[in-house]
């Protein structure tokens, strides 16, 4: 006959793991730098052992890129609802500046700008992780931007000849300046409201004097 079932031993709390270990690994690339993040420091924090960290991403390298990665990943698709509104909207000037200050919000939000900072800090180390950070977030959005212009275009809304080039255009409009700020100086809050909507206003009045000629502007 046997014994007694032996009690269940109580193991560890379950830390992160997945999704949750790579927000944990961002947070302390993000604090640290990549130089300074040890796989200690990641596996302490998201409350795993050393060897389950390194189970999931065998180097720190690997745990790197795959954080990066997963970043834009999360990012994927944010846009669509405000594209939707876009082209939902019957007058061109008003929708087009809403749309900038939402692209404005995006870029500019403290962790955009502190990912894209640790990046490009990181883009000669990792060149491959940097290409696909940009193709997966930057690109993508801008592709997404030039599909509603081109139907924007069909319907004669505005004229956007390539509506490629004129995403890629518009965007830069609203982001440029405010961005080239924000990246050389380090500073993590955005610019006052008031300076992003001007610049906002500036960027459709620009856009529609190039792509609007048939847009009625009131």
């Amino acid at each position: 006959m046997r014994g007694q079932p032996e009690t269940r031993r109580r193991g560890r709390p379950g830390g992160s793991q997945g999704a949750d270990l790579l927000a944990v690994a961002r947070s302390v690339f993000l604090e640290h730098g990549f130089a300074k993040t040890t796989m200690d420091t990641v596996a302490a924090r998201a409350r795993i052992s050393k060897a389950s960290l390194y189970q999931a991403h065998p180097s720190k390298d690997a745990l790197f890129a795959a954080t990066v990665l997963d970043w834009a990943a999360r990012g994927r698709g944010a846009m669509r609802p405000y594209l939707d509104l876009l082209l939902a909207a019957e007058h061109m000037p008003t929708a087009l500046t809403q749309f900038a200050r939402t692209v404005q919000d995006a870029v500019l939000s403290p962790d955009v700008l502190r990912m894209r900072r640790l990046v490009a800090a990181e883009a000669t180390r990792f060149p491959e992780v940097a290409t696909s950070y940009v193709a997966q977030s930057w690109d993508r959005n801008i592709a997404d931007l030039g599909d509603a212009f081109a139907e924007l275009d069909r319907r004669g809304l505005i004229r956007a000849g390539d509506p490629l080039v004129a995403a890629q255009q518009f965007t830069w409009l609203a982001v440029a300046a405010p961005l080239n700020d924000q990246t050389l100086s380090g500073r993590d809050a955005p610019p006052e409201a008031d300076r992003l909507d001007a610049i906002a206003r500036a960027a459709v009045d620009t856009f529609l004097a190039r792509y609007g000629d048939a847009v009625p502007r009131r």
